[in-house]
């Protein structure tokens, strides 16, 4: 999976700046991803990388490297 794809979509989506989109970023608190935004960037990442990502399990994501390891996980 590309890294960088990723925190450019994350960074597009959310509207925040690419520099805070780090693994250890948290998507709420660091990077102002309310459900709305979460839910616009699962869309966006879906799309991106070709993968499904299920609605349930959205609580588990809370920062950017847990979202990284469910699609690299996805993708294998």
């Amino acid at each position: 999976m590309d890294f960088q794809k990723m925190c450019e979509v994350i960074s597009e989506t959310v509207g925040c700046d690419l520099e805070k989109v780090t693994r250890e970023a948290k998507l709420e608190e660091d990077l102002g991803a309310d459900s709305l935004a979460a839910m616009e960037l699962v869309m966006a990442l879906e799309e991106a990388f070709e993968v499904e990502i299920d609605d349930a399990e959205l609580d588990q994501f809370k920062t950017v490297g847990d979202l990284a390891d469910y699609i690299e996980q996805k993708l294998a």
